[in-house]
């Protein structure tokens, strides 16, 4: 108590708790925009429940994971080495890590889903086989419990990035938690909206899906040790977003001025 009692005075824990309440927000987002395009091809009865279940199993791993603190550590922690020489820089370091931990294998593997994921996603857009009621994400069927196990296969890798993100940033165990109840209580409000602008706006699909793609891509590359800064990442998603808003806007200022259909003359 006297040690939660000295972080609620230090204005130093307010300012970390407010950077990582931010920071896990903004990780939030690739976990919430998979959720809601793979929720949105369930039946419109099962997708709250879906989202529901989805960012529950999220939260529930990311209190578990700070509770092994230890041993999501211990995950950075190179396992085996390839024993090559990859190219240098101009420092003479690897471009690439040669030594793999736990936590590289990880976002290896999770990249990797999530790139087939979104290609498979992408294709099945392009590539229309059947129509029925609804938007284009409508039409490709998903079982409810096949949903479920992709989201907790994407949930433990965005909560491994999450935590391990935590970490690095402070050292209190009790800020570490406030930051992910803030953070899933966002998302779990977020959702339902998000997923029914994502629904009502078929064209927005694509773009959703690009960002799972990028996001796929730097978790694969994370994992051979080339660093993306995140801020680039998440810079180039909400420009992208901005333009898409200005698409829409103009499309629907379009509509309103066309001319309405002529009836039997």
């Amino acid at each position: 108590m006297a040690d939660f009692s000295a972080l609620v005075s230090d204005p130093g824990a307010w300012a970390a708790l407010i950077s990582l309440v931010v920071m896990e927000i903004v990780l939030g987002i690739d976990n919430l925009i998979f959720i809601s395009i793979l929720t949105n091809k369930l039946p419109e009865a099962q997708r709250p429940k879906a989202r529901t279940i989805g960012i529950s199993l999220a939260l529930g791993m990311r209190l578990a994971l700070l509770a092994t603190l230890a041993w999501i550590v211990g995950l950075t922690a190179p396992v085996f080495n390839l024993g090559v020489t990859g190219p240098v820089n101009e420092h003479g370091y690897p471009q690439f890590e040669t030594e793999f931990s736990w936590r590289d294998l990880i976002l290896i593997a999770g990249g990797l889903f999530l790139v087939w994921k979104a290609t498979t996603e992408i294709h099945h857009n392009m590539t229309p086989e059947r129509e029925t009621e609804g938007p284009s994400l409508g039409r490709v069927g998903l079982n409810f419990g096949a949903a479920i196990f992709q989201i907790i296969l994407l949930d433990l890798v965005f909560s491994i990035d999450s935590i391990l993100t935590a970490v690095g940033m402070t050292d209190h165990l009790p800020i570490m938690v406030i930051a992910v109840l803030a953070a899933v209580l966002v998302m779990l409000l977020a959702s339902g909206p998000l997923a029914k602008f994502i629904h009502d706006n078929p064209s927005v699909v694509m773009l959703a899906l690009g960002f799972l793609l990028m996001i796929g891509m730097v978790l694969i590359a994370d994992g051979f040790g080339i660093h993306v800064p995140k801020g680039y990442v998440y810079a180039a998603m909400a420009f992208s977003a901005f333009v898409e808003s200005l698409n829409l806007i103009a499309r629907r200022h379009r509509l309103k001025k066309a001319p309405p259909s002529q009836g039997n003359e």
